[in-house]
């Protein structure tokens, strides 16, 4: 197969599931995202931001061993306890700022109660938890669709990485262009975007790093700027 070009008449349609394909055969399904509520999994996605998610492990297990995992017991904790309980997952201080936020917007959004604040429209969703403090776009739809189960593509920078080194990356390269790419390319499938988003980050982290392992890519012979050709 020819490498991806732009203006090659390939439908981008194509090229997605072509991707997804090859990495899914090559890497087997991930099983993303691991959390055993919607909370904890709103928790992991505010301390995975530039932290490795063995370490974020060791916080969020802290946090259950102190009964510190619900968004009760977080309001009531000092800032400062919450700080300790997650050290592992670096930028610790500001990480236990982040947690206070959301939970005291959950607790004046839908009092609580997860199931509620699902039923509203994706749309406005976003909106709401992008105005949360320490929510960016990024942890804003790895909630939508990992806790809340929309089928919103998380966009990171493993995912810029890949497509733009295959050359298929947006002109302008902001994060809705990024996810436009995938969303309107790709049928709204919860499953397919979870997996296809977790394929990418085990490419990202093992072949298609910073100094790529070319010639251990699975897209090895579609990619334009592999150093092995």
């Amino acid at each position: 197969m020819r490498p991806f070009q732009t203006g090659l008449s390939v439908k981008k349609t194509e090229i997605m599931l072509t991707i997804f394909t090859r990495l899914l055969d090559c890497f087997g399904p991930q099983h993303w995202w691991p959390g055993d509520s919607p909370f904890e999994v709103m928790v992991g996605a505010i301390l995975t931001q530039s932290a490795a998610w063995q370490n974020v492990e060791k916080g969020i297990a802290n946090l259950k061993a102190a009964g510190m995992l619900s968004p009760t017991a977080l309001r009531q904790a000092p800032v400062e306890e919450i700080a300790r309980l997650i050290h592992s997952c670096g930028y610790y201080n500001a990480k236990a700022r982040k947690l206070k936020a959301l939970v005291e917007w959950l607790a004046e959004s839908c009092g609580d109660d997860i199931v509620r604040l699902s039923a509203r429209e994706t749309t406005e969703l976003r909106q709401q938890l992008v105005a949360v403090h320490g929510i960016g776009l990024e942890t804003a739809d790895s909630i939508l669709l990992y806790a809340i189960g929309r089928p919103v593509f998380v966009i990171d920078a493993y995912t810029r990485r890949i497509l733009t080194r295959l050359g298929i990356a947006p002109p302008k390269e902001t994060y809705d262009d990024y996810q436009r790419l995938f969303m309107r390319n790709l049928s709204a499938d919860i499953q397919l975007f979870n997996e296809y988003h977790a394929l990418l980050v085990r490419l990202g982290k093992t072949v298609c790093r910073k100094q790529p392992l070319c010639q251990e890519c699975p897209l090895f012979d579609i990619c334009p700027q592999n150093k092995a050709r």
